[in-house]
C-alpha cells in the first residue's frame, strides 16, 4: 500500500490528470484551500472510480469503445467536450458577471476532466483479475488512488496560495485589486478554454 501510494504521487506528476486545468480555474476564481482540495478529490476519484467500473463490468473485454491499452476515446471526447463548454461558461461568467456567484462550476469542471478513465487502474485491476487476485489488486489501486488525490490537490492547493500571495502583492489599492481580480479570472477562464479544445481536436 505504501509503495503503491508513493506510485500514485509519482503518476499524477506525469502529463495529463487534469492538473493543468484545475491550476487555470483555481488561478483565475477567488477560492478557498478547501476549495482546492475538494476539486483534487473529486477529479482524482472520478479519473480512478471509473476506470474501476469498467473493469468490474467487463466493460474493457466486451465494449468497442474502449481502446488497446484500457484508453476510452469516446469518455475522452466527452470529458473535452465538457471542458471546452465549461471554460467557455466561464469565460461568459467573467465577461458578464452575474449577480450571485457560485462555487459548484469547479466540482463540475473537477468531475468533467475526470472522465477520462485511467489507462493504468484498468491495467492493474484486468492483471489482478487474471491473476484472481482482485483483492489486492482494489488494494494497489486504493493506495494509488490516495497519491494520485495528494499531487493533484497539491498543484489545486498551490494555485490558489499564489494567486492570493499575487494579490496580497499588489497591496491595499482596491482599483488595482480589482483590475487584478477580473485578469486573472479572464486567463483563468482561457486556459481552461483552451485546453478543453486542444483536448478535444487530440482525439
Amino acid at each position: 500500500m505504501v509503495m503503491a501510494f508513493v506510485f500514485g504521487i509519482i503518476h499524477a506528476f506525469m502529463p495529463g490528470h487534469g492538473k493543468s486545468i484545475l491550476v487555470s480555474y483555481h488561478l483565475g476564481r477567488r477560492s478557498r484551500l478547501v476549495e482546492g482540495i475538494t476539486t483534487g478529490v473529486l477529479l482524482a476519484s472520478t479519473h480512478v472510480g471509473i476506470a474501476i467500473v469498467f473493469v468490474l463490468a467487463g466493460v474493457a473485454v466486451i465494449s468497442r469503445s474502449l481502446a488497446a491499452g484500457g484508453r476510452a476515446p469516446a469518455f475522452q471526447a466527452l470529458s473535452a467536450a465538457l471542458i471546452g463548454l465549461l471554460g467557455a461558461y466561464l469565460l461568459l461568467r467573467t465577461l458578464w458577471p452575474p449577480l450571485h456567484r457560485h462555487v459548484r462550476d469547479g466540482r463540475m469542471l473537477a468531475i468533467a476532466t475526470g472522465l477520462v478513465p485511467c489507462p493504468l487502474t484498468t491495467f492493474i485491476l484486468t492483471y489482478a483479475l487474471a491473476r484472481g487476485k482482485l483483492a489486492m489488486g482494489m488494494a494497489a489501486v486504493g493506495g494509488m488512488l490516495a497519491g494520485v488525490i495528494f499531487t493533484i490537490c497539491s498543484f489545486a492547493v498551490a494555485a490558489i496560495v499564489t494567486r492570493q500571495r499575487f494579490l496580497a502583492l499588489i497591496g491595499p489599492h482596491r482599483r488595482v485589486t480589482a483590475y487584478a481580480w477580473w485578469w486573472l479570472e479572464l486567463f483563468g477562464a482561457l486556459g481552461v478554454l483552451a485546453l478543453g479544445l486542444a483536448m478535444l481536436t487530440s482525439t
